[in-house]
């Protein structure tokens, strides 16, 4: 009874945070901002449809719903490639 309050909390801190990143990219115009708003709203897409096709899925087809993680981990990980290898070219 308690997992999908605390779900839900989880999903709102994960939407605060690319918000957060957002109005950051928009002060900025840096890509690497943008980038983290776009990770951060993935993990909060993937923590609702965790919780709303979470239980009907079988243990086959369950491990789909990570791609989405992964998809942002690894958006999050060429967000700072990205950013330091910028870095290194400009000086």
């Amino acid at each position: 009874m308690i997992k999908p309050l605390l779900d839900g909390a989880v999903m709102m801190a994960y939407l605060a945070c690319a918000l957060f990143f957002l109005r950051f990219h928009r002060q900025s115009k840096d890509r690497l901002f943008a980038l983290f708003a776009l990770a951060f709203a993935l993990m909060g897409l993937n923590n609702l449809l965790t919780v709303l096709v979470g239980p009907s899925l079988d243990e086959e087809r369950r491990h789909y719903l990570y791609v989405v993680r992964l998809f942002a981990y690894l958006l999050i990980l060429g967000a700072i490639w990205d950013k330091n290898r910028a870095g290194r070219s400009a000086g």
